[in-house]
């Protein structure tokens, strides 16, 4: 029996609809998208219905399995852009005060660095800030940051680099002037991070479910709330596939609700969210 509000709808989408969506999702994707999410789905979804001109979740549905642009979009509808500079600002910290002492000391003038599930690019964008602002002189070093994301709308906007003044309101003091141009006429009330930082970020497509286009060793990794979309067992594979990319003491972030789990043996905790790769026992 569906519900008042499912009655109420501007267009039917059933328990059958939603999941479909889910299974369509999950496969492609690795996402779990829980029972209590079919309003979300549905608010989502219905404003391709409507700019297709289509009847249904039905005619909907069928759609995004034949047409590759429409399952694209699908895609980019259904997963989450929640993100802001300098988030969960001890990661940051660490990676100044810690990692890149740590590298300078070694010798070592080359970072590699993956963001996945980069969003609109505040994350990778950060780290650039943070690296800039180490006490290091970053002009001599060999630096590349690998933004990636599934989304393929966001990282068209992240690459460009220009946000509301409001969404960069909150950077620690003195980096809006140093590291963003100021919009001017019809830009106005726009920021553009500087060419620097944005010369050293590559912003990709990938699906974590598929093929990874990156070779290691990397330094560290962020991927924060990320894998609390996958369910256990894909959840395990991803780290598996991190931990074989990462330097034998590289580091990795995660988000502040998520936790590896206590059997793994890839990683070791080390701080608030921040593991460390395990070294292999012999």
């Amino acid at each position: 029996m569906q519900s008042n509000a499912i009655k109420q709808r501007e267009f039917c989408f059933t328990d059958a609809h939603f999941k479909r969506v889910k299974t369509v999702l999950y496969a492609h994707a690795g996402i779990v998208l829980a029972n209590n999410k079919q309003d979300m789905a549905y608010n989502r979804l219905v404003r391709r219905i409507r700019d297709l001109n289509l009847q249904n979740f039905d005619q909907y549905l069928e759609d995004i399995e034949s047409d590759v642009n429409e399952f694209s979009l699908f895609i980019n509808a259904m997963t989450t852009n929640l993100t802001a500079f300098f988030r969960e600002s001890h990661h940051f910290d660490f990676i100044a005060k810690t990692i890149i002492p740590q590298v300078a000391l070694s010798g070592n003038r080359r970072l590699r660095i993956w963001s996945a599930g980069c969003s609109l690019g505040e994350e990778p964008y950060s780290l650039a800030m943070a690296l800039l602002s180490s006490g290091q002189d970053m002009r001599n070093w060999d630096v590349r940051i690998l933004a990636t994301d599934i989304d393929s709308d966001v990282l068209n906007k992240a690459r460009l680099g220009v946000y509301a003044e409001e969404r960069v309101a909150g950077l620690p003091r003195g980096y809006l002037p140093k590291f963003f141009l100021k919009g001017k006429g019809s830009s106005a009330g726009d920021v553009q991070a500087r060419a620097e930082l944005r010369e050293m970020i590559t912003f990709k497509y990938l699906n974590l479910m598929e093929q990874w286009p990156l070779k290691g060793p990397l330094d560290f990794i962020f991927c924060r709330n990320v894998m609390i979309y996958f369910d256990k067992k894909t959840q395990a594979k991803l780290l598996e596939r991190m931990a074989a990319l990462l330097k034998p003491d590289g580091y990795l972030f995660v988000g502040h609700s998520e936790a590896l789990a206590r059997h793994d043996s890839h990683f070791r905790l080390i701080g608030k969210t921040i593991y460390q790769k395990e070294s292999r026992r012999g």
